[in-house]
């Protein structure tokens, strides 16, 4: 496996953008400055005083559910996560067209001074914009001008940044009658106060710290409650959803995705009926299950029902988390919960028997659509297995499927909305070419829908991944060559065991749910391209992996504007009016889980909002070229090591450096490209490190010396290995 790894990653490497370690030296005062009359303006009780702030004292007191259904119409202000609670991501602002976009200039920037992923959608309220940054930390910006008005770091553990698959990220907060809410990585939902950003309560939602629960998705607040999921599946945990009173803080009500063990009694009826479709053979309680609700919700108040989106089964493969087959329910599914209680009240499973790491995770859109000759009220859905879904809301009936990409797991679904597989699909004794992979044909970032077009805007990609079962898993056994079983990954798949055949592309698809195919396309320089905005002004907006803000017609997809960003975007933009101007802003740095390792673009900067508006003159930030060392060079070792060294890596290191010479790093540096005096002294690092402050693992107990200099044997031995000969 040792050195398929190596040539399958080869395969796989697509440059995808690394982020700034530092903030730009230029904004570093005046971001001080800021601070400094924040924390004195909190001192005072004076909202925003002294920093340039003309906002109300709490601007998000009056956001409640009328609000936010009220502002659909005029959409001036963006008060909830998707906009609206039909997560359109549709803004009616028309301003900004198809016509005057070229004129669209920058406005101000504002320094979120992170250099982790950036995945928020900011929110924006009577000119207080709200946003995250890595690790959670909040910022309440006055939209206006830029100015920060307060911060506030929820102080999550640096130390436990490994104990999430996908980087220390957070999608954004929700705002309710005065409150600003953020679910924090480490599973504490906080409620602050909108003015002044004052802890006014915390919850631990986490039900077992044993495990590797995070949170990094935003919270939605749905009549008064604060609903939030989790992380953690390849971890080996259990999933469920929270409830909790926007005032107080009291939990309302949970509810379980998956089964837990059948011994003890189960929570409803609900999961009763999952456990049906479980082999209690597989023990699969024991490895939690999975099906975390880590990212989509919806709501839809006629019907007094809410939506949440299921993730993949843990572990992975469904022959070890349950050998006898079943459908394991809910995960990978759609399912609709009653608000006021929690209770279960119908389901659609969209990948049944999840053997792929398919979450159902992905962007819910609520749409009304005249399908043969009649209304239905549908969700939308483009979850990772490469299908786009027409369901009916009221009864979680499947309506329609068609593949947006390539697949070849399954060749479409049937009338009873079940896939037609592939047999080889789930082959357990060879590797297998899984198409799309585990990052998916389409991930977390949003999509949008105007109905205006009728079109939905897509973010699709492929990276290429190998597959296959590793028959002699054990659960936290964390054996060597284990895709980081040592850090606490429970897959039971070998990833790469032989290089994939299919090739990595990123895609913009204007999709048609109504006929099922695509309107138009727009082909990217990579994978992992940023959530898209779409508005009146019959415009799509989207930031790149390369490191672009663009702006293409709704109809046509013509490119007609961009601007650059630096680094790459994954996270989606907004649009909101302040005295009758329309801005657009989307906040910006590269990461997440394939931005950890890969980068599509050779400049860097620190998290960073760009607003912009037009006849903006504003001059962008600096950019820093990357500066990769060169190819490591002079680190002695024994070549007999390399061999064990190659499993240590895979279990240890991989998902986060990548592999030595072959990636080039992204938010996290590739050691392959590192000074040699930090690999000799390798040790130094992995022990209670200094790099435990950026969320590097200790490895004390997990790792002994001797692995250690096997680790460094196969790091400078693949450097040795990828160097260009003479």
């Amino acid at each position: 496996m040792s050195h398929a790894l190596m040539r399958a990653t080869d395969t796989t490497a697509v440059d995808i953008g690394r982020q700034a370690r530092h903030p730009a030296g230029s904004r570093a005062g005046r971001s001080a400055r800021a601070l400094w009359l924040a924390v004195a303006a909190l001192a005072l009780g004076l909202h925003g005083a002294g920093a340039g702030a003309a906002a109300p004292r709490n601007a998000a007191a009056k956001v409640d559910g009328n609000f936010i259904r009220s502002n659909e119409q005029a959409a001036r202000d963006w008060p909830s996560h998707g906009l609206d609670y039909a997560e359109t991501r549709f803004s009616r602002l028309r301003q900004i067209d198809a016509g005057n976009v070229r004129d669209l200039g920058l406005v101000w920037t504002y320094n979120l001074e992170s250099t982790r992923g950036v995945e928020a959608t900011p929110l924006v309220v009577d000119g207080v914009m709200y946003v995250t940054a890595s690790w959670s930390v909040v910022h309440a910006v006055d939209a206006r001008t830029g100015k920060r008005l307060w911060t506030f770091d929820p102080k999550v553990d640096r130390s436990l940044g490994y104990r999430g698959c996908c980087d220390v990220v957070n999608r954004g907060v929700a705002l309710y009658q005065g409150k600003v809410f953020v679910a924090a990585y480490d599973g504490r939902l906080i409620a602050l106060d909108a003015a002044s950003g004052r802890k006014l309560w915390e919850k631990d939602t986490i039900i077992d710290r044993k495990h590797s629960y995070t949170i990094t998705g935003a919270p939605r607040v749905f009549k008064g409650k604060v609903i939030i999921g989790n992380g953690g599946a390849e971890f080996g945990v259990r999933g469920y959803i929270t409830a909790y009173d926007a005032g107080t803080g009291e939990q309302k009500w949970r509810w379980f995705t998956v089964p837990g063990d059948p011994s003890r009694p189960f929570e409803d009826e609900s999961m009763a009926a999952a456990a049906k479709t479980w082999d209690p053979s597989g023990k699969y309680w024991e490895a939690g299950g999975g099906g975390t609700a880590w990212d989509s919700l919806a709501f839809d108040p006629e019907l007094n029902l809410m939506y949440v989106g299921t993730g993949n089964g843990s572990p992975w493969s469904r022959s070890k988390r349950s050998p006898a087959g079943g459908d394991n329910l809910y995960l990978a599914s759609v399912v609709a919960l009653d608000p006021d209680t929690g209770k279960y009240v119908w389901h659609y499973q969209e990948t049944p028997g999840d053997n792929w790491d398919y979450t159902s995770t992905q962007s819910l859109i609520l749409a009304d659509l005249k399908l043969d000759g009649q209304m239905r009220k549908v969700i939308l859905h483009a979850p990772k297995n490469g299908f786009f879904f027409v369901i009916d809301r009221t009864n979680g009936k499947f309506i329609s499927a068609k593949n947006f990409v390539d697949v070849n797991w399954a060749t479409g679904y049937d009338a009873n909305g079940r896939p037609i597989e592939r047999p080889e699909a789930r082959a357990t004794d060879k590797p297998y070419d899984s198409v799309p992979g585990p990052y998916g044909a389409h991930n977390w970032h949003p999509m949008s829908f105007n109905p205006q077009t009728g079109l939905v805007y897509l973010p699709a990609q492929n990276v290429p991944i190998n597959l296959m079962d590793d028959k002699t898993w054990h659960f936290n056994e964390g054996k060597p060559g284990t895709p980081h079983g040592n850090v606490g990954w429970n897959t039971a798949k070998f990833l790469n065991a032989e290089p994939p055949k299919s090739k990595p592309f990123g895609r913009l698809i204007a999709w048609d749910p109504v006929q099922q195919k695509a309107a138009w396309t727009q082909e990217q320089v990579s994978p992992w391209n940023g959530g898209t905005l779409t508005t009146a002004g019959n415009l799509v907006f989207q930031g790149t992996a390369d490191g672009r803000f663009v702006a293409y017609d709704a109809r046509s997809g013509d490119k007609l504007w961009e601007s650059p960003t630096g680094t790459g975007v994954v996270a989606a933009p907004v649009s909101f009016e302040l005295d009758g101007k329309q801005y657009v802003s989307v906040a910006v740095g590269w990461g997440g889980v394939y931005g950890q390792a890969q980068r599509a673009t050779n400049r860097q900067g620190p998290g960073t909002v760009y607003t912009f508006a037009l006849g903006g003159k504003a001059p962008l930030p600096d950019f820093a070229e990357y500066r990769a060392g060169k190819l490591l060079q002079g680190v002695k070792y024994d070549p007999a090591l390399v061999k064990e060294g190659t499993g240590l890596y895979v279990s240890n290191c991989v998902l986060c450096h990548g592999v030595p010479g072959v990636d080039r790093g992204g938010n996290i540096p590739n050691l392959g490209y590192i000074d040699a005096a930090f690999i000799e002294n390798l040790d130094k690092v992995v022990f209670k490190g200094p790099a435990m402050a950026r969320g590097m693992p200790d490895f004390t107990g997990k790792l002994t010396p001797d692995d250690v200099e096997k680790i460094k044997a196969f790091i400078q031995g693949t450097a040795d290995a990828v160097r260009p000969k003479p």
